[in-house]
């Protein structure tokens, strides 16, 4: 079964923020390379979704709702439901995860 892998607005803006960082900082070939890698990541997901790891974090909560898949750095933080991926957030992994997981993923 084939899963359809769908980006939020937020992953959208934490990918495009993340290209324009590496370009900036790097050049666009860089940064082109890294958003390749990172959408094959997010992408492979369609055919087989769960086999990403819990993030530890949620995992201290208790919550099993949420998957992440890597492409170091980055962390692709995902949510399966049906035959639907969804992609919440992409983000380095070295930022404070706690925090941006509870802000981006808990509240509301």
């Amino acid at each position: 079964m084939s899963f359809t892998v769908l980006l939020t607005d937020d992953a959208a803006d934490d990918l495009g923020e993340i290209y324009d960082y590496i370009d900036l900082h790097d050049g666009p070939g860089k940064a082109d390379y890294v958003l390749k890698q990172i959408e094959a990541a997010f992408t492979s997901l369609s055919e087989n979704p769960h086999r990403g790891a819990y993030p530890k974090e949620l995992l201290a909560l208790g919550l099993r709702d949420f998957r992440q898949v890597f492409f170091k750095p980055y962390r692709i933080i995902y949510r399966v439901i049906e035959n639907n991926v969804y992609v919440l957030l992409i983000t380095d992994g070295r930022r404070d995860m706690q925090k941006l997981l509870e802000r981006r993923l808990l509240s509301g």
